[in-house]
């Protein structure tokens, strides 16, 4: 099972995605309060080690769930090449990835559409506009 895990190195800008959380004016208020102190170097500081402790702390469970789901971990990324092989031998590909999955800037649409049967990614796609539209009906 160890052929499916990719170790990460911690993200460069860009390498990111960016979400909006809503926290109440308590709860920021903590959170300013041990920046203030010096405990995190900023809020965005402090809500990545708050994301990092709990997954940290259900990683036993996440172990189990990825290895059930049959999910590769990390980076993953598929080149043209692999997919020509997919299409040519006629088993097309079950995406999924826990992670970051990317797809070749020289992939068609046409392409991911013959050497890909279904995508499911829990993260980030990265994937050309017309690879990702062609293959929105075999997202889950």
């Amino acid at each position: 099972m160890g052929s499916n895990v990719h170790e990460l190195r911690p993200p460069r800008a860009g390498e990111t995605e960016k979400i909006t959380i809503n926290l109440g004016h308590v709860d920021l208020g903590h959170i300013d309060l041990l920046v203030q102190d010096g405990f995190y170097a900023n809020r965005t500081d402090f809500i990545r080690t708050a994301i990092r402790n709990q997954i940290e702390r259900h990683a036993e469970a996440a172990k189990q769930s990825v290895a059930r789901r049959g999910l590769d971990l990390g980076l993953r990324h598929y080149s043209r090449e692999e997919l020509e092989a997919a299409r040519a031998a006629g088993r097309p590909l079950d995406i999924r990835v826990l992670g970051l999955a990317s797809i070749a800037p020289d992939v068609t649409p046409e392409l991911a559409r013959a050497a890909i049967a279904s995508v499911s990614v829990l993260g980030a796609l990265q994937a050309s506009p017309g690879v990702k539209a062609a293959l929105a009906d075999r997202m889950r």
